[in-house]
């Protein structure tokens, strides 16, 4: 076999030869330029995921070393994308919120080019957002008062619209449902308000906390409804905005309703009623062209009988209505626009906003006037750092601002417990996956439940103590029996939180039965009082409706005393209209105004 190979290399060294050696070195440089590239490619450290990760991990991790690591793979991202980043372009909409963004608030969160801290907020919302939606938008969560109405609405939509306006109701109806109803302005006691910039006070109306918080703590009034449900709709890449009417001696904005634009048509839902806005006769959800052409539309927002419940917006109000964009600075700089398009698969999510597009399809829609960024959200930062500052100033006031929400946002163990078993619930994670050693929320929650005489022998039993908080040093037995006292508030705080929450799991997860005895048996129960009882009154009612009760559901909304109480006599009349009983109609129902 020798000789015939000798004669195999000595042909193929001549065909070389012939060919020509300069052709066969171009091969075999390419060969190997191809070969580094794709050792290169294969040895690249998978920034985005790094951060994805950081991002889903947050609740658990230390807050300021997780940032650094975010803020750092970000911009080693950034770097391999290279340096295409326009930073001056930016949109002229900035102006209609310059008065509470300076310029050099927009330099560094709009036009900078690098990554910063401040966008971890931004992030973490966009990504609890978009983990939301994805588990929300099924057939478990549609509204079975609008079932009839949207296959109507199939025949006459496209596919693609029909199934935002779809999708837009079932994140409203969960925010409803998720979101328990606060008034505006809260009359609990609070301390005197600190020095606060543009005018804002302590515990005022939309900015008193984030929709971030908003989402994880479970309640908000209806501007803070408003920004969840606008920040939800965003990840599902559906228009929506906060439609405000306009004073013609002031020029003040006054927030009214939530608007999505489908096609042509902008669909009217109500947060401060928690309701869709009904359409003509009581059908489906009314369109801000047929409530500028119908009085009747805004009309039915009140409730016969009751002066109280009289709504305030008439049809001559909201002829011209201002759409306002619910966007952070971040959301609208270059940067985030780059790192959205780096974003695929199961880190989809939306980073950036468009607003002049979006503007340009609201300035098209009949019935808005304009276009601008929403204030709140800027507000509610100031906010924030002007409480935490004067927490830093006065003990008795820290107290006051960190104590509500301590049983999920405090550095004890229980505490962190809580705030994961709420992410994981967030996440749509209910269960167990045992072979990952994953927590699903029902576990978390029910571990939450300590027994009524364990939280009572917390004050004798050393044992116990030990277990669930440590003792400071140099407490006199006084002050260490104050301790214990606080434990034991705490304790039970986050027991009933997380028996709410637990109910809300049952109900999401399409156990309606379940929830409807949770919430009746260890919710409402006279000995387990909380401020979760009127929202759980509510979602008892909305469990009567899937369980085909609506008489039970009919009488639990109309419950006097209430904060939602408006809203609910008009989803009791809505409900009453769908089971066949008319007694609860409104006398002026066929009445219009063309």
């Amino acid at each position: 076999m020798k000789p015939f190979r000798c004669f195999v290399a000595y042909f193929v060294f001549a065909s070389l030869v012939v060919t020509g050696c300069s052709d066969d070195t171009s091969v075999v440089r390419e060969i190997q330029s191809r070969r580094q590239q794709r050792l290169q490619s294969e040895s690249k450290q998978d920034h985005i995921g790094d951060a994805f990760r950081l991002l889903s991990e947050l609740v658990e991790l230390n807050r300021e070393k997780a940032e650094r690591q975010i803020v750092y793979h970000l911009n080693q991202w950034r770097l391999e994308q290279g340096d295409n980043i326009d930073s001056s372009d930016v949109t002229t909409l900035i102006k209609t919120i310059d008065d509470v963004l300076t310029t050099d608030a927009i330099e560094q969160r709009i036009k900078k080019e690098r990554f910063v801290a401040s966008d971890v907020n931004h992030l973490r919302g966009c990504y609890l957002y978009q983990q939301i939606v994805q588990w929300v938008d099924s057939e478990l969560n549609d509204d079975d008062l609008l079932k009839d109405w949207l296959a109507q609405k199939d025949a006459e939509l496209d596919d693609e619209q029909s199934r935002k306006l779809r999708t837009a109701c079932r994140l409203f109806d969960w925010t409803v449902r998720n979101v328990a109803f606060e008034p505006l302005e809260l009359k609990t006691p609070a301390p005197p308000s600190p020095n606060m910039p543009f005018g804002l006070v302590i515990n005022g109306a939309g900015y008193r906390q984030s929709d971030y918080e908003t989402l994880t703590r479970g309640t908000g009034d209806a501007l803070q409804r408003s920004g969840v449900f606008t920040q939800l709709c965003r990840q599902a890449s559906i228009p929506a905005a906060v439609l405000a009417t306009q004073s013609t001696q002031t020029g003040e904005l006054t927030p009214w309703c939530v608007g999505i634009l489908i096609g042509d048509e902008v669909y009217l839902f109500e947060p401060d009623l928690g309701i869709f806005v009904p359409g003509p006769k009581m059908v489906g959800i009314a369109t801000l062209t047929q409530a500028r052409r119908d009085a009747a539309v805004t009309r039915r927002l009140g409730v016969p009988g009751f002066d109280e419940f009289t709504y305030p917006i008439g049809k001559d109000n909201i002829q011209q209505c201002i759409a306002l964009l619910n966007v952070l600075p971040e959301a609208i700089s270059p940067r985030m626009k780059q790192l959205q398009s780096g974003l695929t698969g199961e880190r989809r999510m939306t980073t950036f906003a468009d607003v002049d597009a979006e503007a340009k399809s609201w300035d098209s829609a009949t019935g808005i006037a304009g276009v601008r960024i929403w204030k709140v959200p800027l507000l509610a930062e100031y906010y924030s750092q002007a409480m935490e500052k004067q927490a830093e100033l006065d003990p008795m006031f820290a107290v006051w601002y960190y104590t509500k929400w301590a049983i999920m946002e405090g550095d004890d163990t229980t505490s962190r417990q809580l705030a994961k078993a709420r992410w994981q619930h967030l996440h749509g994670q209910f269960a167990d996956v045992e072979n990952e050693n994953i927590k699903g929320a029902r576990t978390l929650y029910m571990a939450q439940r300590a027994p009524e005489f364990e939280i009572k022998d917390l004050a004798i039993d050393v044992d116990l103590q030990k277990k669930y908080f440590r003792r400071e040093l140099g407490l006199t037995a006084e002050q260490y029996r104050q301790q214990v006292a606080q434990v034991q508030v705490m304790m039970r705080m986050g027991k009933r939180t997380a028996s709410y929450w637990l109910s809300l799991v049952q109900f999401d997860d399409g156990r309606i039965e379940t929830a409807s005895n949770w919430l009746r048996q260890r919710v409402l129960d006279e000995s387990q009082r909380s401020f979760w009882e009127a929202a759980a009154r509510y979602n008892l009612a909305r469990a009567a409706e899937k369980l085909g009760d609506p008489e039970q559901a009919i009488e639990l909304y109309k419950t006097s005393g209430d904060p939602q109480e408006h809203g609910n006599r008009i989803r009791a009349r809505l409900v009453a209209r769908m089971s066949g009983d008319s007694s609860d109609d409104d006398s002026e129902d066929e009445k219009t105004d063309e």
